[in-house]
């Protein structure tokens, strides 16, 4: 059984005991989670398809913590003109694992 979720304008396809990393959340460690934009479930052989969400169905997790990815290096450059720019990103995530997907 595995379900497609929408968390911070991004999808997720999950299993049970899945550990995915979704854009920050601001919660604690161990705190759980309950993902209701759920766009898809699959069970054995049928699909359930939402218009665009499902209503009766939910994905619950628990938070494993929160970090900053790498830093991501952006420059700018323009020849002949003496202008150069660098500038630095980290975007915040939160690890969480799937602990039950249900209809």
């Amino acid at each position: 059984m595995y379900a497609i979720i929408e968390s911070g304008n991004k999808q997720y396809k999950v299993n049970k005991g899945d550990i995915i990393d979704v854009e920050l959340l601001s919660k604690s460690p161990e705190e759980k989670i309950v993902f209701d934009k759920v766009l898809l479930i699959s069970a054995d052989d049928k699909i359930e398809i939402g218009m665009p969400y499902l209503t009766q169905a939910k994905v619950e997790a628990k938070v494993l913590k929160e970090y900053k990815d790498k830093k991501v290096i952006s420059y700018k450059y323009r020849h002949k003109t003496n202008y150069h720019k660098k500038k630095g990103h980290r975007q915040n995530y939160t690890q969480v694992v799937i602990e039950e997907v249900s209809l």
